[in-house]
């Protein structure tokens, strides 16, 4: 056997495991399956995930060293409450909407990655339910091709900003000017959106194969239907109809005639998303939580019974 058809043989055998949860979710038990969800770790990475997420947006912005550059002069004798009001904690941030954006991108790219591997690794191995033997060499011809999965994704993520970016200004945004700060915001809509489903499950695909099939099936499953199953697609769906909405209501203080710095196209959106990303993860928590405890109970009692 050629090398080349060695290494599409691993990818098929991949793409089958990986997706071959979707199969198990559907026939498992409506509690059982939080049995096989490292639930102690989750909680765990995203406290420090959202925490990270907010900070970056934060701070990253108040490199003050380019901000300098690009700051204007203004005479203090005439500054009025229209030149800044504001919090001194603020002028950085809006000092350069488009770098500030640009600077959320940056963290948002790198939270995410590492976001993403933790996804992956507990869907994987959320995936395997065979003997323990098995597992690890699924497991390990998985993770193979994972830096390939990793570009397909951040590949698919680039593309769908764009597509992003053409829904925003049919909704509003400047047609002809501010075209770079909408793309930033169509670009941390993308990354806070799509790139962990997409490394996680891989990219949706009109073709008619199998493994293509349950992906593009998945895809509908969660973002139309809204059918989800599993804590891991809770930590992934709620998320990024989070950022949406977070997103979406952030644009509403921009229709005010308020003339305040912090109001320049996209700094309330960008916002906006950031904080209905992290609001929804904490959502996410909550619902896998309780919904752990009521399987612990029904087992408990279970116990009892038999």
């Amino acid at each position: 056997m050629t090398k080349a058809s060695k290494r599409k043989t691993t990818e098929k055998k991949g793409l089958s495991t990986l997706n071959s949860s979707t199969v198990a979710a559907e026939s498992a038990s409506q509690f059982g399956d939080l049995r096989h969800f490292p639930f102690a770790r989750y909680v765990g990475v995203v406290g420090i995930h959202s925490s990270l997420l907010l900070f970056s947006s934060l701070f990253l912005p108040r490199t003050t060293m380019l901000f300098e550059l690009i700051r204007p002069e203004i005479d203090p004798s005439q500054l009025t409450s229209r030149d800044r009001p504001q919090h001194p904690f603020l002028e950085d941030l809006t000092a350069s909407p488009v770098l500030t954006v640009a600077w959320m991108c940056l963290g948002a790219v790198v939270l995410q990655a590492w976001w993403g591997g933790s996804v992956r690794d507990w869907w994987i191995g959320y995936s395997l339910r065979g003997a323990e033997e098995e597992n690890r060499i699924e497991r390990a011809e998985l993770n193979k091709d994972k830096l390939m999965q990793a570009f397909r994704a951040w590949y698919f993520t680039l593309a769908a900003s764009i597509l992003l970016h053409v829904i925003i200004t049919l909704l509003g945004a400047p047609l002809t000017s501010h075209v770079l700060q909408t793309y930033f915001l169509a670009l941390l809509l993308s990354v806070l959106m799509f790139f962990t489903p997409a490394y996680t499950f891989g990219l949706p695909s009109v073709s008619s194969k199998t493994e293509h099939l349950l992906i593009r099936l998945t895809w509908v499953r969660l973002f139309a239907e809204f059918s989800i199953r599993t804590p891991i697609e809770r930590a992934m769906v709620y998320p990024a109809f989070g950022a949406v909405l977070g997103c979406w209501l952030g644009a509403i203080p921009i229709a005010l005639d308020w003339d305040r710095p912090w109001q320049a196209w996209p700094l309330t959106p960008a916002f906006g998303a950031i904080i209905g990303y992290v609001l929804a993860s904490m959502t996410a928590l909550t619902v896998s939580t309780i919904k752990s405890l009521a399987d612990e109970h029904l087992r408990s009692q279970s116990r009892k019974i038999d």
